[in-house]
């Protein structure tokens, strides 16, 4: 029986200019495929600065099944390790996060390395005398992934070979900077543990959601409703609590949306509004406004405020907002299950305030419990058992497409234009095309 493994072509087939077939989101050989060619060559993200901040800090994530460290070394570099023992494969450390001091131990047979990886002691040294195991990989300590940090977000690169990252971001780190700038001191940094929520969906269902503007009014409407109910009548002056604040745009209409803007970029990097976003009405906070043109110079400021994208996608793992200073990313489980992380940043030198509206944003849309997470947990678990339906084996993306949009990033559209989603799975089809990595 002919597989995707074995017929590559096969592959390319499954994405066609203003569709894609439903194996994409289905299939346990493409996951796996996934795992060994797309989320090894592209750039993923693994942690914030902020989380190891002092020489021996460390923290570990799975990428494409792989374990990894992110460690603090102790001339102050971030290193990212292969969270596998050099000797037998025992993994090196199995808590989330922590501090090693100088060194890591393998708690199987005392094995030491350094915080850069290198070997540092062995057991019982002399049995090694004579024999080949220097001068092979067990030599040369735990194994160093490519790796590369742009203001505080730390990016890997499984693969030995692969675009830069320079080259595979371009003009799409803009993103990196924007959320940065918006801090006083220029600098963010993780405020506490995220929301995790395990999804029944594919990772590609929830990535492409977030450039669906459309969707907002219709799966979101009942918070809408009810944010609205509970604003009405009031006016006057009163000033709108921050939740209301936060919930009443999800009510915003098609107009508003299309007027949103995007922007495309090349391997599957996007912007969701460009011009406008349910971001933008928020009200100002005099302390921090201050605060920004003390830093920036009142022209800077202005600027930096007046731009929020809706999402800004780094593909395939991060989808950021600049206002309020969220992140979340995307972490593949399996063909039918999603890890997603909704992280909150803190702006050194922004009041209070600042966090606590970002962190209000968080819970009431990001967790599975909130007013607008269930709506599109429930979308998306549904969708991933309707895609089994007979009758029809392709999902549309149709909405504004035109031949024109072929090979023209960056550009430039509404913020309807499916083209923010067709985007994303043409970097699939151009990562997946390649052979996988071992």
């Amino acid at each position: 029986m002919k597989t995707y493994r074995s017929d590559p072509a096969a592959i390319g087939r499954l994405v066609e200019p203003d569709r894609v077939h439903r194996d994409l989101y289905l299939s346990e050989e493409l996951f796996a495929l996934e795992q060994e060619r797309l989320f090894a060559r592209a750039w993923i993200f693994v942690g914030h600065a902020s989380q190891a901040p002092q020489p021996g800090d460390y923290l570990t994530v799975a990428i494409a099944g792989r374990p990894l460290i992110l460690v603090r070394h102790q001339d102050g570099a971030l290193h990212v390790l292969m969270n596998r023992c050099a000797h037998k494969g025992t993994m090196i450390v199995t808590d989330r996060a922590g501090n090693v001091g100088r060194a890591f131990r393998c708690p199987y047979h005392s094995w030491a390395y350094r915080t850069d990886g290198t070997l540092l002691a062995v057991p019982n040294p002399a049995g090694y005398e004579g024999t080949g195991m220097a001068g092979c990989e067990t030599g040369r300590g735990l194994a160093r992934v490519a790796s590369a940090a742009r203001r505080g977000f730390v990016f890997a690169r499984l693969a030995d070979d692969g675009p830069s990252f320079e080259d595979y971001f371009g003009p799409a780190l803009a993103a990196l900077d924007l959320a940065a700038d918006r801090s006083p001191a220029g600098e963010l940094e993780i405020a506490g543990a995220p929301l995790r929520s395990v999804i029944g969906c594919n990772w590609k269902v929830y990535l492409e959601n977030v450039n669906d503007a459309l969707h907002a009014n219709v799966t979101h409407e009942s918070a809408a409703i009810a944010a609205e109910a509970a604003w009405r009548g009031r006016g006057g002056g009163t000033p709108v609590p921050t939740a209301l604040e936060q919930l009443l745009p999800f009510g915003s209409g098609t107009d508003f949306m299309e007027k949103m803007g995007g922007r495309v970029f090349a391997n599957g990097h996007s912007y969701l509004g460009t011009s406008q976003s349910i971001h933008s009405g928020y009200a100002a906070l005099p302390e921090y406004d201050a605060a920004m043109i003390a830093a920036y110079g009142e022209a800077r400021a202005r600027e930096i405020l007046a731009w929020a994208p809706q999402n800004m996608i780094l593909y395939p793992s991060v989808a950021l907002k600049a206002s309020p200073q969220t992140m979340r990313v995307i972490r593949p489980l399996g063909p039918d299950r999603t890890l997603v992380e909704a992280w909150a940043f803190r702006a050194k030198g922004a009041p209070a305030a600042l966090l606590e509206r970002t962190q209000l944003y968080n819970r009431m849309v990001f967790s599975p419990m909130s007013m607008v997470a269930h709506d599109d947990v429930h979308v998306f678990e549904a969708i991933q058992r309707g895609l089994n339906a007979s009758g029809n084996e392709w999902v549309s993306l149709h909405r504004d497409f035109a031949r024109a949009e072929l090979g023209a990033a960056p550009f430039d559209s509404s913020g309807l234009n499916e083209v923010l989603m067709r985007n994303q799975f043409r970097a699939w089809a151009a990562l997946m095309a390649a052979p996988e990595v071992h």
